[in-house]
């Protein structure tokens, strides 16, 4: 990632943060609109891109918790931080249609949380969390483990951390994303850095099945949680494994901009149009639709798109007249060559 400059670096960064919401809801059955999850979280990074689409309250504020424990991972995890997370997850205090307690743990007269699955008279039980009356105490205990240097690796404690709030299960509704939250936050704290470039969400949610399953046979298994951390290692390295897969659009951009500045510039109109086409342009490239994008004359889109054409970075497609289009060409696979010290020792034969 070094090897692509702050531009691609940052939509690099944009696309998996949105996957990373947009993937933990998913999780637990909610859907949010990917356009406005990536609008809301460029304009709170303040990005100079992506940020255009109108964005709902609740979209806002699962964006909210997750920048907070990424973008600020290294500011301690409170009781008081957890209950901002909770609220901002649920601004109008409902889940659903459902009133819950908002900002604060579960009720004393509520008992125990249950997560159960089936019908009605056919309930299955899954996991029984401590009764309400418990959960100040459980939560202070973690929080101190969570901050205390205690020589556990920083990477094991994602792990280890997401299982016991999940376990926990302090509020009515969240416990999952919060979890999820929770880990992910370690893991900037393991790597130093609010950047990122996988999204442990998105392969969670690819493996949502062994996930309950994995998270139920721990709960259910006493005090140790051996084939948990072995399951949440392994999906962690298939996250970072597909990383490449899912910035796929990212890398070919900068495969295309790599090609396309090794030769002379283009004008601030062709960039502009050709970002578009990167970007996943929909239908046909049109001498009209380019004046329309890049805001100039006809004579003008003509003159560029020729240019474009003999530099053999656009293409025209089959058939002419009135139906004249053009797409872009495909940059070339080029292996090692974002990294211009791998391209160094190419040359030099190692």
């Amino acid at each position: 990632m070094e090897g692509l400059g702050f531009r691609l670096r940052a939509e690099a960064n944009l696309t998996t943060l949105t996957s990373d919401v947009v993937k933990s809801s998913a999780i637990e059955g909610s859907s949010l609109d990917a356009a406005q999850v990536r609008s809301s979280i460029a304009r709170r990074l303040g990005l100079g891109f992506g940020g255009d689409v109108k964005v709902s309250r609740d979209v806002e504020g699962v964006v909210e918790m997750m920048l907070d424990a990424t973008q600020d991972f290294a500011e301690p995890l409170t009781a008081e931080r957890l209950f901002a997370w909770h609220a901002s997850l649920f601004p109008t205090g409902r889940s659903g249609m459902r009133r819950i307690t908002v900002g604060a743990w579960l009720p004393a007269d509520i008992g125990a949380m249950q997560v159960v699955s089936g019908p009605i008279g056919h309930e299955r039980v899954h996991f029984e969390a401590p009764k309400a009356d418990r959960l100040a105490h459980e939560v202070s205990v973690f929080l101190d483990w969570f901050e205390a240097a205690n020589g556990v690796d920083a990477v094991l404690k994602a792990g280890i951390g997401h299982f016991w709030f999940v376990t926990i299960h302090p509020f009515e509704d969240g416990n999952g994303r919060i979890s999820r939250a929770i880990a992910d936050m370690a893991l900037a704290r393991a790597e130093d850095t609010a950047e990122r470039f996988y999204s442990m969400s998105t392969q969670i949610e690819a493996e949502k099945k062994q996930y309950y399953s994995n998270l139920e046979h721990s709960q259910k298994g006493g005090v140790d949680i051996t084939s948990w951390l072995e399951w949440f290692l392994g999906c962690l390295d298939r996250a970072v494994g597909g990383a490449e897969a899912g910035l796929a659009n990212v890398l070919r951009k900068a495969r295309a901009w790599e090609q396309i500045n090794s030769q002379l510039p283009v004008n601030e109109r062709q960039r502009k149009v050709i970002n578009r086409l990167l970007d996943g342009f929909e239908g046909k490239l049109s001498t009209s639709k380019y004046a329309r994008l890049a805001k100039c004359s006809a004579d003008t889109a003509l003159r560029d798109i020729k240019t474009l054409l003999d530099r053999g970075i656009l293409i025209q497609n089959q058939g002419g007249g009135r139906n004249t289009s053009y797409r872009l060409v495909e940059p070339r696979a080029s292996g090692c060559a974002l990294n211009s010290r791998c391209n160094h020792r190419k040359l030099r034969g190692e």
